[in-house]
């Protein structure tokens, strides 16, 4: 399957996310019931209306291409480009009224994104990036803060009880929070937005889904920074991901890794 050209994906993909927003929207403040997933996490009518939405959309204009969501799971392509879907991320944010949550698209080739949106529809702001092509923030360049100090950088991070869900990761987190100055659960895909933005400097989570990942790698390596497992490589597939600022990487991989 030929690769289209990522700026005419990039259109579609900020379309896309802007009217899986708009659903959300609809229900946003609303005092919006939900149920509970298998995992215990919770799930609503705006999560799964959203990602209806965005399959549909996906399977009009790019037929051939695979789609993995977190709502409805994999409909395989017919080859190695997939879409992945993240309707919602940040339900419980959405449910409690708390405009931090996005919706998250992203085009994959099979090892990377090529094209990742990341849209708040509550906020107003959308962050996105292709391959090569630069970090934009609501039409503007963007890109990470300049901050080479760990004394000096804000870390963020989407619980505050992290041994709860990665009891291994539990140290490296204190050593984290110890080297930082400004501690804040500014969290889910929202943390990231801030690190590209250069509004933070670190962003950690101990357990993360593709979805959850898809256009974090993008975003974050066209911004100037890092998006890694938590032992340095670059990728949306491991479970676990940490954002810097890349000058802070090589200090975060060694407290996260003594």
């Amino acid at each position: 399957m030929s690769l289209p050209p990522l700026s005419s994906v990039l259109d579609f993909a900020l379309d896309a996310a802007w009217q899986a927003g708009r659903i959300t929207l609809g229900y946003f403040q609303t005092g919006i019931g939900f149920e509970r997933k298998a995992d215990d996490s919770p799930v609503t009518i705006a999560d799964k209306q959203s990602e209806q939405k965005l399959r549909e959309l996906i399977t009009r204009y790019w037929p051939e291409h695979g789609i993995i969501g977190e709502e409805f799971g994999q409909q395989p392509g017919k080859g190695n480009l997939t879409w992945t879907i993240d309707p919602i991320d940040g339900t419980k944010s959405f449910v409690h009224g708390v405009p931090l949550y996005a919706v998250l698209l992203a085009l994959t080739d099979g090892q990377a994104p090529l094209v990742g949106v990341m849209h708040f529809p509550a906020l107003n702001e959308t962050i996105y990036a292709t391959r090569g092509g630069g970090c934009f923030w609501n039409g503007r360049r963007t890109q990470v803060s300049n901050v080479s100090e760990m004394k000096e950088a804000t870390l963020l991070g989407s619980e505050i009880a992290l041994a709860k869900y990665a009891e291994d990761k539990a140290q490296g987190w204190e050593r984290l929070l110890s080297a930082t100055s400004i501690h804040r659960t500014w969290g889910d895909a929202y943390g990231y937005a801030l690190v590209a933005t250069g509004r933070a400097e670190i962003m950690v989570d101990p357990k993360m889904a593709v979805w959850d990942c898809g256009p974090l790698q993008v975003v974050m390596e066209e911004a100037r920074g890092t998006f890694t497992d938590w032992k340095g490589t670059p990728t949306i597939y491991a479970g676990e991901s940490i954002a810097t600022n890349g000058n802070l990487f090589d200090e975060v991989m060694r407290l996260v890794n003594i």
